[in-house]
């Protein structure tokens, strides 16, 4: 039988979710679980494929930061642990392990334990409708970013083209790292489509996948 797997880019995935679903609940981490299980069935629809055609949903994320880190402006401690957005990814983990044919695959936040000027900031800086003298602890955010992720992406595709084990990868992200990946599983015969979740590419990505498709509703 023909089979698919399923491969979603975590930090894109959601990064998306609040602009393409904006009528549900970002951070129930359940509903979102199931969001990325009714995607994946969604797409088997689309291509004609019976939910027995589904290999496996392959979703790549880190772990929240749990350090305690000292605020830039008021000097002040903040737990990340404790924070909404640690408890959301880690309730979302926990739930995506729940549901059937998921496997999550975890990369590592690597932080240098230091804060960054978050880009409205700046921006803001920049047009003059900020000023330096007053930047509070709301205009930064920790400088991280997650590590292992790409790579264990690129690896899995080269596992189920060698290994034979699907005859069609359907990738959401919305950059450009998969390309040698994707190069790869479709000189071994694989059909590769990205779902970009309605985002623009670049027009020289479509010579390297088989096809373009969102199932996702498309924001306005």
């Amino acid at each position: 039988m023909p089979s698919t797997a399923i491969l979603v880019d975590g930090a894109f995935f959601l990064a998306r979710y609040r602009k393409v679903w904006g009528d549900r609940d970002a951070n129930d981490a359940r509903t979102v679980a199931k969001t990325v299980f009714g995607m994946a069935l969604e797409h088997l629809k689309v291509l004609d494929r019976p939910r027995e055609a589904l290999y496996r949903i392959f979703f790549y994320d880190c772990p929240p930061l749990e350090k305690v880190l000292v605020k830039p402006i008021s000097g002040e401690n903040m737990d990340f642990s404790r924070t909404a957005a640690a408890s959301f990814r880690r309730d979302l983990h926990d739930q995506l392990r729940r549901q059937r044919k998921m496997a999550l695959r975890l990369g590592r936040l690597a932080d240098r334990g230091e804060w960054k000027l978050k880009y409205q900031a700046y921006q803001q800086l920049r047009d003059e409708t900020l000023f330096w003298e007053e930047l509070g602890d709301e205009h930064f955010e920790p400088d991280m970013r997650q590590t292992q992720v790409d790579m264990k992406i690129g690896i899995d595709i080269a596992a189920l083209a060698y290994k034979k084990q699907v005859d069609q990868i359907i990738l959401v992200a919305g950059d450009a790292d998969f390309i040698p990946a994707a190069k790869l599983a479709r000189y071994e015969g694989i059909d590769f489509i990205l779902d970009p979740m309605w985002q623009g590419i670049a027009p020289d990505l479509h010579e390297h996948i088989d096809g373009l498709q969102s199932v996702c509703p498309r924001p306005f």
